[in-house]
């Protein structure tokens, strides 16, 4: 079947016609093609990127190509049925609710209790560590709740990119594109920097045992961690080989490590003290926002679950189901868990590595220090096996949409994996990890979350208030007003406190400009109604997503902001020399809207 292809703009004429060819050749024809192939045009088959020529015509054309994709938006079908045919093979529907429950469980319980806690429980929160589990536990339960909706009626590999791209345009999901990558990248690097600390705490009491010291490079980049390109790389090996065996090996082993952690939380209360909890805050209320934003990450992981619904054999269902269950029982395991370490251990002499591990030998347990590290290095084991899942799979969406080279976006016909993406993936964090420390990523890591989620938030909104087509322009400018509000409102509050403002007037002012934008949303009506899963409260539980995320990363340090812009700049600069192109060529090259309205239909047909 040939795709029909549409002609170029006139500003485009000037280009041969020998560079009219289709984006995805296979999809013209049933001649199967080799998976493992490396070529010119598999890495950029886009016309501006044929020759020279070519390429100088469209980047003349930047600024026109930037304004067309910072108004494009792509669709729920576009998403679903069109840009999938860049694999060229499916992904294997596999997992149940159970599964993603456990997926859930085995790629956040690791990630950030057995690595963070003690880090921010020394240097920022003390005791209160407890309340900023509690308050990032809340905001990524918000977070959630906006990741489910979405999953459900856009049940693909491109998760909060795939999300983004529809409700606020291409150019907003590229920048949100490059912070997945940014997040995967420091978190995959950060995990398998504490795995190799945790596994040097069983053999010394120096976390820095099997790291070489480069005294030459800088602060922070000087521990060279051979242990942790290894486990990286064996892990993502083993997630190439498929998604049914990733995810029942990752039931087994999360199994077994649910019962170390009951044991810790239990041994942990019973030679609990009650004075180590004095002083509760001794790094004052601001110590339990700065700690709250960075052991966000110890929530990350859910993404990565939502990221696997394309997998998932009745997302409407599964996918409610394992993400808010698994989440709820998260956020309570986690308080308890940073309440007994606490209560075990003075916040002063709290391991900021191998938190756990240490604190169990302090109280003569000295034989529950590899029971604990046992379970640490399994959780953040399991965290790297689903987050290499998850990672390849938002790599794979942003290489159909072409903001990365299509040849990413490939799937291996027997696995069913997107192996070449997992690659990407997995030689990124294997370089950062050699160099980088945990403080380091852990701060970029935090941002990037934390932006992201806040971005979603912001399109669950559009997404109600906002039907291309069908909302009125008077509509669609009140809901815009509306929205700044909440959002410059956040922003106000969030400077007050980064500012130590004292006083009520400030606070009064900008909660109440919040409440008047959030009332203002309820009032008006809403464009468009789940069709089989919605986010309760809405405009207020996506507005104070949007509220709880700005905060926090207002609480991060300005080291953080400043990586998090360095980083940005460099995305910007790719999107405008490539992406821009890349992504334009493939909007103005789409199949007929009938093809479109074929997809809309067979999407209503089966029900999600």
């Amino acid at each position: 079947m040939k795709i029909p292809i549409q002609p170029l703009p006139e500003s485009q004429s000037n280009i041969n016609n020998n560079l009219l060819e289709p984006l995805n050749p296979t999809a013209m024809d049933h001649t199967p093609k080799p998976y493992w192939r490396f070529s010119k045009h598999d890495f950029f088959p886009e016309p501006s990127f044929q020759n020279l020529a070519a390429y100088k015509s469209a980047f003349s054309q930047t600024l026109h190509r930037l304004h067309d994709r910072c108004l494009g938006r792509s669709t729920d079908a576009n998403e679903l049925i069109e840009l999938k045919k860049q694999s060229e093979n499916e992904m294997r529907k596999c997992l149940t609710w159970i599964d993603l429950i456990w997926l859930g469980f085995g790629s956040v319980v690791g990630s950030g209790i057995f690595t963070i806690t003690g880090l921010e429980a020394r240097n920022d929160a003390g005791p209160s560590i407890v309340l900023s589990y509690a308050l990032s536990g809340l905001s990524a339960l918000f977070s959630v709740f906006c990741y489910t909706e979405f999953a459900v009626e856009i049940p693909i590999a491109g998760g909060s990119f795939s999300f983004l791209r529809v409700e606020l345009g291409d150019f907003i999901a590229f920048i949100a594109a490059g912070n997945i990558l940014l997040e995967a990248v420091a978190g995959a690097a950060g995990l398998a920097r504490s795995f190799s600390s945790y596994f040097a705490s069983m053999f010394s009491s120096n976390p820095d045992f099997l790291r070489i010291r480069i005294d030459s490079f800088a602060e922070g980049f000087n521990l060279l961690d051979p242990i942790a390109v290894m486990i990286l790389f064996i892990a993502n090996m083993v997630a190439m080989k498929g998604t049914k065996l990733t995810s029942v090996s990752n039931m087994i082993l999360s199994m077994i490590s649910s019962l170390i952690i009951v044991f810790i939380i239990v041994v942990g209360f019973v030679h609990a003290k009650r004075s180590n909890l004095e002083p509760f805050f001794p790094y004052g209320p601001e110590g339990v926002f700065r700690a709250a934003a960075v052991v966000y990450w110890s929530y990350t992981g859910f993404d990565m679950v939502a990221n696997m619904a394309e997998e998932t054999r009745k997302p409407a269902r599964d996918i409610p189901l394992g993400l808010v269950g698994s989440m709820s029982t998260i956020s309570v395991v986690y308080c308890l868990m940073a309440l007994a370490l606490t209560m075990m251990v003075k916040y002063t002499e709290i391991d900021r590595d191998a938190a756990y591990s240490v604190a169990f030998e302090k109280i003569g347990m000295k034989w529950a220090k590899y029971v604990v590290s046992l379970c640490a290095l399994k959780g953040m084991l399991t965290s790297m096996l689903i987050g290499s899942m998850g990672q390849a799979r938002y790599t794979t969406q942003i290489a159909r949409a072409h903001m990365i080279p299509p040849w990413f976006a490939l799937v291996h016909p027997k696995t069913g994996t997107p192996i070449y993406a997992t690659l990407l993936v997995t030689t990124i964090s294997c370089i950062v990890a050699l160099f980088s420390s945990l403080d380091v990523l852990s701060s970029v890591l935090s941002f990037s979350t934390l932006f992201i989620f806040m971005l979603m938030a912001i399109a669950l909104l559009v997404r109600r208030y906002y039907v291309k087509e069908t909302t009125s322009s008077r509509d669609l400018a009140k809901f815009m007003v509306w929205l700044l509000v909440v959002i410059g409102s956040s922003i106000g509050i969030t400077a007050l406190w980064g500012a130590n403002r004292k006083g009520w007037v400030g606070y009064a002012v900008c909660g109440g400009l919040w409440f008047a934008g959030v009332t203002g949303m309820t009032v008006a009506r809403k464009q468009r109604v789940p069709k089989v899963w919605g986010v309760p409260l809405v405009p207020w539980l996506p507005a104070l997503s949007i509220l709880m995320n700005v905060f926090l990363i207002g609480s991060l340090g300005a080291i953080a902001f400043k990586r998090f812009f360095i980083c940005s700049g460099v995305m910007l600069v790719y999107y405008l020399l490539v992406g821009v192109h890349a992504t334009y060529d493939l909007a103005h090259q789409d199949p007929a809207e009938s093809t479109m309205e074929k997809g809309k239909e067979n999407i209503d047909r089966e029900g999600l």
